[in-house]
C-alpha cells in the first residue's frame, strides 16, 4: 500500500511540474543578462528612432506599440514588467532570443538600434510611428 501511495505522490508531483507555467523570457535572460544601462535612457529622439524600428522589426508579432497581436505565445511588451526591466536583461533578449519562446535573435540590428528599440520600450508611452 505504501509503494502504491509513493508512486502516485511522485506521479502527480511529476505532473505539476510539467504542467506549472513556463517561466517568462525576461526573468530567464535576467538571471544570465549584464547588469547594462542604455546610452540613449533619456534621449527622447533615440525612443523615436526606437518606435519607427519597432515597428519594422517587432510589430508583426508584438502588435503595434507593443499590445500584442492576439496569439497567446506572444507577450504584451508595453507593460510595467519591461519598463521596469533591467535594459541589459532587454538587450539581452534581442540579441540571443530564444527558441524555446519563439523569439528570434536581433544580433543583425546594430547595436545602437537595439538599444533605440529598448529606449522606446521602457519609455512608457508607445504610440504607433510608421
Amino acid at each position: 500500500m505504501k509503494s502504491w501511495r509513493a508512486v502516485a505522490i511522485l506521479t502527480l508531483t511529476l505532473f505539476l511540474r510539467g504542467s506549472a507555467r513556463p517561466q517568462s523570457l525576461l526573468q530567464k535572460a535576467d538571471k544570465v543578462a549584464e547588469k547594462r544601462n542604455n546610452p540613449y535612457g533619456q534621449d527622447e529622439g533615440a525612443a523615436m528612432a526606437g518606435a519607427k524600428l519597432f515597428h519594422r522589426e517587432c510589430a508583426g508579432c508584438h502588435g503595434e506599440g507593443g499590445m500584442g497581436n492576439g496569439r497567446g505565445h506572444t507577450p504584451t511588451l508595453a507593460s510595467s514588467l519591461v519598463r521596469q526591466a533591467n535594459p541589459g536583461t532587454l538587450f539581452w533578449i534581442l540579441r540571443n532570443g530564444s527558441a524555446t519562446h519563439r523569439m528570434p535573435s536581433f544580433a543583425q540590428l546594430p547595436e545602437q538600434e537595439r538599444w533605440q528599440i529598448i529606449r522606446y520600450l521602457q519609455r512608457g508611452t508607445h504610440d504607433a510611428v510608421r
